[in-house]
């Protein structure tokens, strides 16, 4: 658990994250996976962010244990037809380029993509998101490669994955963090300690960023 300005961050394993505003007291989740019934997770989601459609981002099961009737779901247009597994009525498609408001909450959808292996293509159109809180600008990249867009999100927090071999592995995180989204605040890593990585991953992460304090949750 780690709180900055009113917000609250709890890392839920993989690329799942539990962010609470709590001056607004809104909770937002972001790909959920293999979550336990760990501190206060409930069925309190009021936003869902899912990144993609691989089974360990978008999870009917888990998204079935934090959602409840008024949960707004935000995913891209590969998610749409699974996503209609869950008894969300409010599902938003969005893709890569685009700025939507939910909750009073800007969210913009940002381009996540592989640049050197074919897991996640660009012409998929998976999504990474930019959360603006508090003033604060928060960024979780969803399954990436470093990629050149990253020099315009300009984010205050950025969340990204380390364990390599389907994303970045520490090295080019941390290249990610130093040299293109160059974080005021702090980095988180994350993707790791589940399918693929370790936490050496997230250490080997930490001792490579210069330019910003590093928070492994």
């Amino acid at each position: 658990m780690f709180k900055y300005n009113n917000i609250e961050f709890q890392w839920l394993g993989h690329d799942g994250f539990k962010i609470k505003d709590m001056e607004k007291d809104l909770v937002i989740y972001t790909d959920p996976y293999k979550i336990s019934n760990q501190g206060d997770i409930q069925k309190d989601a009021q936003i869902i962010l899912i990144s993609h459609n691989h089974f360990d981002h978008l999870s009917i099961d888990d998204i079935s244990k934090i959602s409840n009737e008024n949960t707004k779901i935000i995913a891209p247009q590969e998610c749409e037809t699974k996503l209609k597994e869950t008894k969300c009525n409010d599902i938003k498609i969005v893709k890569p380029g685009e700025t939507i408001n939910v909750l009073d909450t800007k969210i913009e959808i940002v381009p996540a993509y592989n640049t050197n292996k074919n897991f996640h293509p660009k012409e998929d159109n998976k999504v990474g998101y930019i959360l603006t809180l508090q003033n604060t600008r928060i960024y979780h990249s969803g399954d990436t490669d470093e990629i050149s867009e990253m020099k315009e999100f300009k984010p205050d927090i950025a969340l990204v994955p380390v364990s390599g071999t389907y994303v970045m592995d520490p090295h080019e995180a941390a290249h990610a963090i130093n040299e293109l989204l160059k974080p005021k605040l702090f980095a988180i890593p994350m993707h790791y300690n589940s399918i693929v990585g370790t936490s050496k991953d997230a250490e080997k992460f930490k001792n490579l960023v210069k330019i910003c304090d590093v928070k492994i949750l």
